[in-house]
């Protein structure tokens, strides 16, 4: 499954905020610097959607903030189950 998100980076927390132009926008609280970001992305995703940090791999977007995740093993109904 593929997601694409809106990132946010140096906010006071790490969330999900909603759905806005097809992309999720999320909040990180990581600078958006050394990747750390991209990192904390990563790393949301994998916890709410409860897989290993592993199954979640940023494909598209390292330097951008409009970026697109890979998530294995989830299914996509159950996914947006949890993120809505």
């Amino acid at each position: 499954m593929e997601i694409a998100v809106h990132a946010k980076p140096r906010a006071s927390r790490t969330r999900v905020l909603g759905e806005r132009g097809g992309r999720l926008d999320v909040q990180l609280a990581a600078p958006p610097v050394d990747g750390a970001a991209n990192d904390a992305l990563c790393e949301h995703f994998a916890r709410v959607l409860g897989v290993s940090r592993r199954q979640v791999t940023l494909i598209a977007g390292a330097s951008s903030r409009s970026k697109r995740l890979r998530v294995e093993g989830v299914d996509v109904a159950a996914a947006l189950a949890v993120l809505k």
